[in-house]
């Protein structure tokens, strides 16, 4: 609660009044005059409280009586009075209603107190409630007061003296602070300013107010007191400290500086009496040197004092901070002094403290940049800035040498009574000591450590030593502890500098930014920049020296991280204010940080050289200060390792980093050097510093400039040693070093190393941002290291530095959105580095320029590279530059991207098309299969993806381009391929026709008018074709050379592709081209083929190269090209076939045709098989064409009208590519479409008929020229000689298979001559024998019944023949029997093999396979084929005039008595069993012709021809093979049984119409079979036809059934019936009794097998004429006949006896049917009559 509120008012007055009461009680009975005081006093309260509204107003005027009473308990001097007293006294300040009377005798009464030393804490807290709560106090009062508490300070008591010390300081800040407060007040009143008064009267303060007077007085009298002079106001000091002042001082200079900033007068005091005062106490420490107050000096020097000394920097640093404005002169003396006391001949204490005041100055920028405006800016003023940053530079070094100087303080231990303890802690101990305490933070150089403390927050400079204020003697300080400070003063300095530098640059450029209008500048003033490059050129030189000499001694990663920090900022800095050379120092510094001592680097070496002349003429001309630069000794020419530095007159020699001791060695490599020198290390610092360095080079590449040169040589040192290899797109991978184990590295370096190279590829990506100036100096800067690198590489197969060209390709890629700036020089270069002679050089330029080129095209460039063809171009150019480097890996790259770009970006290279077909098309034959292949695929690629994507004028290169694999000699799969690919191309003309012929017009009518406003010819192949059609002729003739290529292979798919290709898309091509394609193409190939062919080399090739076998069809170069030629051949007959309407328009078609024949003729005749073969292939080729007809009566292919095939080629050996013929109605369907109705096929006429006509029959020619040549026997020899050549039988075949095609096309012309002619050729060519070796894949094994290819061929044409003369006019007919006549010549065969010439043949059984012998064919299938024709034809055609009339049937008999007179005997058993069908066959159709005609005696002859071929076949005198079964006698017996049951029902039923002779013939043949073993001699023979007991039973029944026929016509005939009859009973009984004899003699021992057959077979015989007995009319048996069958009954019971069950069964059977004649018929005695 307030102080004034009712209430707090109400409480005031009841303590007063309790106060009042209180002190009455006490006072009572010793001070009775103060008790009435007391009394009054509440009285006097009371009133006022009363009768005032504003109490407290009216308590302060009466303050002097209501304080009176309290006034006068305090004089009582009792103690519990005087504490009751002043608490009261208290209570009244506090509600402030003291007056300035009361508050005047309150102080007196205190002073009397005081000097009565009563209470004394008590009253410091009295007057300091009374100065603290009111303003009353004034001038003498006030300095009373102030008096009494500095006595009270030098009390005995301890506690009062502090609590006094206290005191003093708070009043004299109050006094300030009522000095600011007045002010403040005052503040809006313009006053005039004082007179400047001249005098230097102290007391002259007339102007000050109140307040600010004693103020005034207070300060003026504490300088004079630490003078030791007596004070003008404080009336009564007894004594005072210097110390104390001083603090007091500091104080008030620190807290108030506006005061003496706004004030004159104080300034005037700042000036005349602190400034000098200052100077003075500082002299001792000037002086004194420490080590040098031996007692030979004349004067003994005053020691430096610390509390003094210490006080006196504080001093200083608030003077320096906060006047430094107004004292400009006195400060530069001030700076100075700090300067020299950081010397090292300074007691330690002192330089610690002065090291601590330094650092307070270095976290101030500010007032930095002022030390340089006033000082280092102005011309005969003392550089104070660049003073102070070497001076701290050199007590670094100071530091580290004073240390092993042998500096008699370095060891003294006793050092006096300052008790500065040098540095005893440095002594010997401290090096060995740093072994063992590597894990703290600390520096170590050169056997010197110096350990590391964390002395104050970054930034803040919190001191240690200034602070101890308590402390008289001076500390001892601890080792390391001035190193620490200093370190951080210098970390300090930087940062503050550079931070408050690019603030500044940041705000003038973010001004110029803001300023749109330039013309308003408000740049800052011109002034700023040169104080800022001032302050740089002043410190970098000191600055760089003690950071170099601290990074190479420090051994903690954190204080190097600062140190590196450091170094970077003011690299950047400069870089930034154009300041090249410390740029560059700095940059040098931390490169050689980075790299392992004593490394050889050039770029280093000559820069150091530079910067330290640089550096001294800087310092000559600014100081008389020798100043080196850089701390890492470059390796000089010399050989000296070390650079100098001298600061401050202090010569250092700095040797090459001493950190191997205490630094952990991370990795082991190789240096980079033309000779590899042994190993190098790279410690972790050197690590440390590596990232630095990348770091700069990342975040602040664009103030790099030419440095770039320095930074990415040490990069690329370091990549090397570290053993990155640049992998994919540049960036660097850890790869093993190629050199073998000389890399080694530890795992902590192997956990950074993706992260370092992932912070490299980061620093080029971030080029990205670099202004197009910045990122030149990048390029040419990795330029010229690649020189360099390019250079070093020569002759040595080492592996190079990649580094420059890695990054080069990096920094490209990730400029592409401006590469047009940049492209030239890169490429340029990398294209020089694609040249060199070391491998893996050449590989990264390659490698370098491809990735480019793909980004390139694949960036999303803004216009899109499609419409800015000119850089795409730009972009394309290095890819075809990479054509004229000879090595083939570059080309093997080349490709490579060229196949990528093509995956990628093929779609959109539009006008780039041309060069990069060209670079595909570089192909060379000594540029080996690899290269050669990848090549390839590139082609592959854009015929399969791209032709349609490009501009059509590079067809033709596409077509040159493909066309020159084929002819490269490399390797013969591409050759192939490539072929495949021009077939490819040419489906896609075919496809893009029309859109391609307009784009090629519009061309070609651009390049007619360039051409003309020229007046030069326009330059074309094939000009006056269309340009499409000269497209095509270009494939054509591409494929035309490929065609004679030296290979069989790729003639032979040249040839394909080039006939398919005509076959498939010659319909697209003009009339006029057509005439082209036949002369100049097609038989322009021919003759070349024909040519080559007929003087190829017989010698046999003995492998292919390689391991390839070749086979022997193959195996010499004549085998090869026969193949072409058969092939060239094949095509051209295609094209003639399928393109024959086309062709037909020409005009000279005949004379092509004529041409053509001409080929295939003397194809058919050559030596060689294969050719000859193929050119009859080719042959039925043209002759399936269909010929147009003039109605729809017959249809299109006349072939299958007559159930021919189409095709009648053997599909296996069919020739030409696989790709399907398309068939020429659908071509038809596809000219007309294409062309338009001007190449419609013509009506065919009259003329077309003929001329048709014409070409048939000369093609009939050409087949009777090639048939008799070829199949004309070989004349002469003893058939011992190997005759020169006999056709094959594929050859003969084929050669047969022509005529069913060809008749077709002239059957309306063709004579019974021709067939003559023909039947010669056939004839011959199926009596050709085949050569042993090839009969294996020819003949059927014997026992197969199949025909040859030739044989059915033969039979085809003739059923072709026969067909036709069926279906044909009357006339035709005559050639039935010439048809009959040529079968029946082939159907003898069988059994008569025919001759060629006279050759001697073996039979096929016997040939063996590997002799050269000629092997007769089996003609048995042949001939039974030819038969089965016979019968065929015989049963159409057995009424035909001309067939009757030319004894067609008397022919066939005879020509099947031969197989079936030798039965047996025949080579083949199915011989004879087909020729008895046969026969059946025929006799059933020509029999009832025969009887029909037999009037007409044409078939006179026939009769005995016919029972002559019975009586051979029936009673053969061939004998069956001993090992015939039972089962296949049953069988050959049921066939005679057929013949005898043909005769039973075809002839001798007919025997009116049937010559005599031949019916008498035919009984007694039937009477032979039935009576056969009328001999008693038991031959094998005989017993063999007995078995023939069916055959036997069937002639006997015949005989019986004729016998007995009532038809019978002619006595004769009876007559022969009944002899028959009679002859064969007695026959039987004779049987019978010989066998009853037989029987009794041999008793038990059974009858020979023989005899007991012949007894069942009469007994069998018996029992048969018994059943046909029963069966006659009883009128056609004779009585004769009866009588012997009845005589024979006694004979068979006679029989019953025997033992053998067999003959008893038959018996049993004969004897049956006798029950029936037991009577007598009755009609029997009629006959016997009759």
């Amino acid at each position: 609660m307030s102080t004034s509120s009712p209430e707090a008012v109400k409480k005031l007055l009841e303590n007063m009044q309790t106060d009042l009461r209180s002190l009455s009680m006490e006072c009572k009975k010793k001070f009775p005059p103060v008790k009435e005081a007391a009394e009054s006093g509440i009285v006097k309260i009371k009133t006022i409280a009363a009768r005032n509204s504003d109490i407290l107003a009216t308590l302060k005027d009466n303050s002097s009586e209501v304080v009176q009473p309290f006034l006068m308990g305090c004089g009582t001097k009792e103690p519990k009075i005087t504490q009751l007293c002043l608490a009261a006294i208290q209570r009244l300040m506090s509600h402030e209603v003291v007056s300035e009377a009361a508050a005047g005798n309150i102080i007196n009464m205190l002073w009397q107190l005081m000097e009565n030393g009563l209470e004394e804490l008590k009253l410091l807290q009295t007057v300091l409630v009374l100065l603290t709560t009111n303003t009353v106090v004034h001038d003498q009062v006030l300095s009373k007061a102030i008096v009494l508490c500095f006595r009270l300070h030098f009390t005995k008591d301890n506690i009062t003296n502090n609590t006094a010390a206290a005191t003093v300081r708070q009043v004299v800040t109050v006094v300030f602070e009522r000095m600011v407060a007045e002010d403040e007040r005052f503040k809006d009143i313009v006053e005039q300013p004082p007179p400047v008064q001249g005098n230097t009267n102290r007391r002259s303060v007339s102007t000050l107010r109140p307040s600010a007077k004693d103020a005034y007085m207070l300060f003026q009298d504490l300088c004079q007191l630490v003078n030791a002079d007596a004070p003008y106001w404080l009336v009564g000091m007894t004594e005072m400290t210097r110390t104390f002042g001083l603090e007091l001082l500091e104080s008030v200079l620190n807290d108030f500086p506006g005061v003496f900033l706004q004030h004159q007068e104080f300034s005037f005091l700042l000036k005349e009496r602190v400034c000098p005062l200052v100077i003075k106490l500082f002299s001792p420490n000037i002086k004194f040197r420490q080590g040098n107050s031996s007692a030979a000096s004349p004067a003994p020097v005053e020691k430096p004092y610390f509390p003094i000394c210490m006080r006196l920097l504080r001093v200083v640093s608030v003077l320096i901070k906060h006047f430094y404005s107004l004292l400009v002169t006195e400060c530069e003396i001030f700076l100075s002094l700090l300067v020299k006391f950081l010397d090292g001949e300074k007691p330690q204490w002192l330089r610690a403290v002065a090291v601590e005041s330094v650092h307070r100055l270095c976290v101030q920028p500010h007032l930095l940049r002022s030390f340089c405006l006033s000082y280092d800016m102005k011309q005969h003023s003392t550089k104070v800035f660049r003073d102070i940053v070497n001076a701290l530079g050199s007590f670094i070094q100071s530091l580290f040498i004073v240390l092993n100087t042998g500096n008699p303080a370095a060891t003294n231990t006793s050092t006096g009574g300052s008790g500065a303890q040098g540095a005893a802690q440095g002594g010997p101990g401290a090096g060995g000591q740093g072994g063992s305490l590597t894990t703290q933070a600390a520096f170590e150089y050169r056997g010197t450590w110096i350990p590391l403390m964390t002395v104050s927050v970054q930034g803040s400079a919190k001191a240690t030593y200034l602070e101890m204020l308590d402390k008289v003697e001076p500390p001892s300080i601890p080792e390391g502890y001035a190193m620490s400070v200093a370190f951080s003063a210098l970390l300090d300095l930087v940062r503050g500098i550079t931070s408050m530098i690019e603030r500044e640059l940041a705000e003038e450029e973010a001004a110029v930014r803001r300023e749109a209008n330039p013309d308003q500048n408000t740049q800052p003033e011109p002034g700023a920049h040169l104080v800022w490059e001032e302050m740089v050129s002043a410190c970098w030189c000191g600055l760089l020296a003690a950071l170099s000499l601290l990074l190479d001694a420090s051994t903690d990663e954190t204080a190097t991280e600062s140190i590196l920090k450091a170094e970077l900022t003011v690299a950047v800095l400069c870089g930034r204010l154009g300041l090249v050379t410390p740029r560059d120092a700095f940059i040098t510094a931390i490169c050689k940080a980075s790299l392992p001592p004593h490394y050889a680097l050039t770029v280093l070496s000559s820069n150091t050289a530079n910067l330290n002349n640089k550096a001294k003429k800087t310092a000559s001309k600014t100081a008389p200060l020798a100043k080196a630069t850089t701390t890492h000794p470059p390796k000089m020419s010399r050989g000296n390792t070390g650079a100098s530095y001298s600061i401050q007159g202090q010569s250092v020699q700095i040797i090459s980093s001493s950190s191997e001791s205490h630094q952990q060695v991370v990795a082991v490599g190789q240096p980079l050097s033309v000779q590899p020198q042994g190993t190098v290390v790279l410690t972790a610092k050197n690590i440390q510093c590596m990232r630095t360095l990348l770091n700069l080079a990342h975040c602040h590449g664009a103030v790099l400039g030419t440095s770039w040169q320095l930074v990415l040589a040490t990069l690329q040192h370091l990549v090397w040693i570290l053993g990155l290899k640049p992998g994919v797109g540049g960036a660097l991978k850890p790869g093993r070093a190629v050199e073998g184990p000389s890399t080694v590295l530890t795992t902590a370096v192997m956990t950074d190393l993706p992260v370092i190279s992932n912070i490299l590829s980061r620093l080029f990506e971030s080029s990205q941002y670099l202004a197009d100036v910045s990122l030149h100096h990048l390029i040419t800067a990795l330029c010229s290291l690649s020189l360099e690198a390019v250079e070093m590489a020569y002759g040595t197969n080492k592996e190079p530095s990649l580094f420059a060209v890695a990054k080069l390709l990096e920094t490209g890629l990730v400029n592409m959105d401006r590469i047009e700036i940049l492209w030239r020089p890169l490429t340029g270069h990398l294209l020089d580095v694609c040249q060199h002679p070391n491998a893996r050089m050449r590989e990264w330029g390659a490698e370098a320029v491809t990735s480019l080129i793909k980004a390139g095209l694949a960036y999303k460039h803004n216009p899109p590279l499609a419409q800015n063809q000119r850089l795409q171009l730009l972009l394309l150019n290095p890819l075809k530059e990479l054509s004229n480097v000879l090595h083939a890996d570059i080309r093997q790259k080349q490709l490579e991207s060229v196949l990528q770009i093509l995956q990628s970006q093929g779609d959109s290279l539009g006008p780039g098309w041309p060069l990069v077909l060209g670079v595909i098309g570089a192909i060379r034959n000594d540029q080996g299969e690899s290269l050669i292949r990848t090549a390839f695929q590139c082609l592959q690629l854009v015929v399969t993806d791209f032709l349609p994507t490009m501009p059509c004028t590079c067809l033709q290169i596409v077509v040159d381009v493909a066309g020159s694999f084929g002819l490269q000699n490399q390797e013969l799969n591409i050759s192939l391929t490539s072929i495949g690919l021009l077939w490819n191309i040419s489906d896609y003309f075919f496809q893009r026709g029309e859109a391609i012929t307009q784009e090629l017009e519009r061309e070609e009518a651009a390049l007619q008018k360039q051409a003309q406003e020229k007046g030069e010819p326009l330059n074309r192949p094939f000009h006056p074709a269309p340009p499409f059609d000269c497209l095509w002729l270009c494939l054509y003739a591409k494929l035309g050379q490929l065609c004679v290529d030296p290979r069989p292979a790729v003639r032979k798919s040249a040839g394909q592709t080039m006939f398919s290709t005509i076959a498939a898309h010659g319909t697209l091509l003009q009339q006029s081209t057509w005439h082209i394609v036949v002369w100049k193409v097609l038989f322009h190939l021919l003759d070349c083929v024909r040519k080559s062919s007929t003087t190829a080399d017989k010698e046999k090739i003995e492998s292919g190269g390689g391991n390839i076998l070749i086979h022997h069809s193959r195996d010499t170069a004549e085998k090869q090209w026969a193949e072409t030629w058969v092939l060239t051949l094949a095509g051209v007959a295609r094209i003639f076939n399928t393109r024959r309407y086309l062709l037909q328009q020409l005009g000279d078609f005949f004379k092509a045709w004529e041409v053509l024949l001409d080929h295939i003729q003397s194809a058919a005749l050559s030596k060689n098989s294969e050719v000859s073969l193929a050119a009859l292939k080719s042959f039925q080729e043209i002759l399936q064409i269909a010929t147009p007809v003039k109605d729809s009566a017959m249809p299109t292919d006349a072939l299958a009208a007559m159930g021919v095939p189409p095709i009648l080629i053997d599909p296996l050996s069919a020739p030409g590519p696989g790709r399907p013929l398309l068939r020429s109605d659908s071509m038809l369907e596809r000219l007309t479409s294409y062309n338009g109705a001007e190449l419609q096929a013509p009506p065919p006429g009259e003329e077309s008929a003929l001329e048709d006509a014409a070409l048939w029959w000369s093609a009939w020619n050409t087949w009777y020229r090639t048939g008799t040549d070829s199949t004309r026997p070989p004349s002469g020899g003893t058939g011992t000689d190997r005759p020169s050549f006999v056709p094959s039988q594929p050859f003969l075949t084929a050669l047969v298979q022509i005529v069913p095609a060809l008749y077709q096309h002239i059957k309306t012309v063709f004579s019974m001559e021709d067939l003559r002619k023909l039947g010669v050729i056939l004839h011959g060519a199926v009596s050709i024998p085949i050569s042993s070796d090839a009969s294996p894949f020819i003949l059927p094994s014997y026992t197969e019944a199949v025909l040859t290819s030739l044989q059915e061929a033969v039979l085809t044409a003739l059923d072709v023949l026969q067909k036709a003369i069926c279906v044909g006019p009357e006339n035709l007919q005559v050639m039935y029997p010439a048809i009959f006549e040529q079968l029946l010549l082939f159907v003898e065969f069988s059994c008569k093999p025919p001759q060629y010439g006279k050759m001697e043949t073996k039979h096929v059984a016997n040939a063996k396979y590997n002799q050269a012998e000629w092997v007769a064919l089996n003609y048995v299938p042949f001939a039974e084929r030819s038969l089965e024709v016979v019968v065929d034809l015989y049963h159409k055609t057995a009424c035909h005039k001309a067939v009757i009339n030319e004894k067609v049937l008397q022919n066939i008999i005879k020509t099947l008595r031969m197989p079936l007179g030798l039965k047996y005997g025949c080579p083949s058993e199915s011989t004879w069993k087909l020729a008895v069908s046969s026969l059946l066959k025929v006799l059933s159709t020509g029999l009832p012709v025969a009887r029909q005609h037999a009037s007409s005696g044409m078939f006179d002859t026939m009769w005995p021809e016919l029972a002559n071929a019975f009586e051979d076949f029936l009673f053969t005198k061939s004998t069956p093979p001993d090992n015939m079964s039972i089962q296949e006698f049953q069988k050959n017996e049921a066939i005679d049984v057929e013949v005898v049951q043909l005769i039973s029902t075809e002839i001798l039923p007919f025997a009116i119409f049937i010559p005599k002779d031949f019916v008498g013939q035919i009984m007694a043949m039937l009477n032979k079979g039935s009576i056969h073993s009328q001999s008693s001699s038991f031959t094998e023979a005989e017993v063999d036809v007995r078995m023939r007991e069916e055959f036997s039973k069937v002639c006997f029944e015949t005989l019986l059934q004729f016998s007995f026929s009532n038809k019978v016509s002619t006595p004769q005939e009876g007559y022969i019936s009944r002899m028959a009859l009679s002859v064969l009973l007695k026959r039987s009984q004779d049987v019978l009794r010989r066998y009853v004899d037989d029987e009794r003699l041999s008793g038990r021992c059974p009858l020979p097998r023989q005899q007991v057959t012949e007894i069942i077979f009469v007994l069998k015989a018996i029992s048969t004429l018994m059943d046909s007995l029963k069966k006659t009319q009883p009128e056609n048996v004779d009585g004769t006949t009866w009588a012997q069958v009845i005589a024979l009954y006694p004979t068979l019971v006679e029989c019953i006896t025997c033992s053998s069950s067999e003959v008893s069964s038959a018996l049993k059977e004969a004897m049956g049917p006798f029950k029936d004649f037991m009577q007598p018929p009755v009609s029997r005695v009629q006959n016997g009559e009759s």
